[in-house]
């Protein structure tokens, strides 16, 4: 399929953060059975696909991240190569501003910002049911950021149903040292965890009641320092406050947006890590109306 010269895509890839996540035991396969909510977050990163007449070429902002096919969104892009039966050719520019290795998902986001947008500029070769199986393939979470909104995650987290929630507000904490999402599991001790499948009942107005993370002890033995920042967030207002994923990026919701922005101005003072606010997206936004609600400092 032939493009205009300099036609670019700019793709936005939202980080999330996981409301509730519930490990149900291990798989025969080494993975993890899960029941988890995410929510995807106005905090994303920018994917800039150009077509050309050269060869696949990938650039990042960030020097420190992989630039090669070790890069999930080269790996996407390769696969979509193989699958659709097309030679990609030209430039994806990623501009990260989510933090790596966080638990917010931004490498799994940015591969599926890949894939949406090359299946965009070349005439959707690729039905949805394709490209999700596509995703799942590159990981766990990929699937969850081909859609718009929140979802129940269930298997590895790749077998989806959408759930209606609110634009919650989000202060968001990360103190700058990664944590690797296998290492968490690893070191995950399944005995120590009820064998409850049972999911709650998702009550949109009482998250408090819900949000909880089987993985936050694990983290917090590995980072101690993160329950006394949970605890911080909680004297500052939160509704409700937990590690995000494998972690170890951790958030309070607030009843508003101003809450969330003032009880971020008051931390800032005492944490000198990454900090941001952030609203959670509903599936009903626009990128126009979105990608704006960011606050950071």
């Amino acid at each position: 399929m032939a493009f205009a010269r300099g036609e670019t895509i700019r793709q936005r890839c939202p980080a999330k953060v996981n409301l509730y996540l519930r490990v149900l035991g291990r798989r025969h396969d080494g993975y993890h059975e899960l029941v988890t909510v995410m929510q995807p977050l106005s905090l994303a990163d920018e994917l800039f696909v150009t077509p050309g007449r050269n060869d696949l070429r990938f650039t990042c902002d960030r020097p420190d991240l992989p630039q090669g096919p070790d890069n999930l969104v080269v790996r996407a892009a390769l696969a979509f190569q193989k699958a659709a039966g097309i030679e990609v050719k030209g430039h994806l520019e990623l501009r990260k501003k989510i933090p790596v290795a966080a638990g917010l998902g931004g490498g799994s986001s940015d591969a599926a910002g890949a894939l949406k947008a090359l299946n965009h500029l070349y005439g959707a070769p690729l039905e949805q049911a394709r490209l999700h199986s596509l995703a799942a393939q590159l990981g766990a979470d990929v699937p969850f950021f081909l859609g718009r909104g929140p979802a129940v995650g269930r298997g590895i987290g790749a077998e989806l149903r959408p759930l209606a929630l609110p634009a919650y507000n989000y202060l968001l904490l990360n103190l700058g040292v990664p944590l690797s999402t296998r290492w968490v599991y690893e070191n995950l001790d399944l005995g120590r965890i009820k064998g409850n499948s049972d999911a709650p009942v998702w009550d949109p107005e009482h998250p408090e009641r819900w949000v909880r993370n089987d993985l936050a002890e694990v983290a917090i033995r590995r980072l101690p320092e993160l329950a006394e920042l949970l605890e911080q967030v909680k004297q500052a207002g939160a509704v409700t406050q937990s590690v995000s994923g494998s972690g170890p990026t951790i958030f309070g919701l607030f009843p508003t947006w101003e809450a969330a922005v003032e009880a971020a101005r008051a931390l800032r003072r005492s944490f000198p890590g990454w900090l941001a606010v952030a609203q959670g997206l509903t599936g009903q936004e626009t990128d126009t109306t979105w990608e704006s609600l960011v606050w950071t400092i």
